[in-house]
């Protein structure tokens, strides 16, 4: 199998998106920042002002912004009794207690997958 022109050091620059001429042509690249510093770029500025006290020990993973709904007595009795009735639900009973609980189609969606989990670690633990 026959090499081509490319080299690994070309290869990680183009991935970069540093290098755009071929193999063998030369010009001065700009100072890369070294891995182990994270640069500091405007999202992540932005993300750090919508933070509020308090939340700086949240997951990464969580959407900057967003707070955790919390449900009431009655929204959780409602949802607890459909999930009794059936674990996975439908799109029409979706619609259904959205629109009776005033929640979104995607948190009534979301809190069965997590009322799914719960379930599963509580039989998990039974055993």
């Amino acid at each position: 199998m026959e090499k081509g022109p490319f080299s690994v050091e070309w290869l990680a620059r183009s991935s970069r998106g540093g290098a755009r001429e071929m193999p063998g042509e030369s010009r001065p690249s700009p100072p890369q920042t070294p891995p182990s510093v994270p640069a500091d770029t405007s999202r992540d500025r932005e993300a750090a002002k919508r933070r509020s006290p308090g939340h700086e020990a949240e997951s990464a993973g969580a959407a900057p912004g967003r707070s955790r709904t919390k449900f009431s007595a009655a929204q959780l009795q409602e949802l607890e009794s459909s999930f009794r009735e059936q674990r996975y639900i439908g799109a029409g009973e979706k619609r259904r207690l959205a629109a009776v609980l005033n929640l979104s189609q995607s948190q009534i969606k979301t809190w069965f997958q997590n009322r799914r989990m719960k379930f599963k670690r509580q039989t998990q633990d039974a055993r």
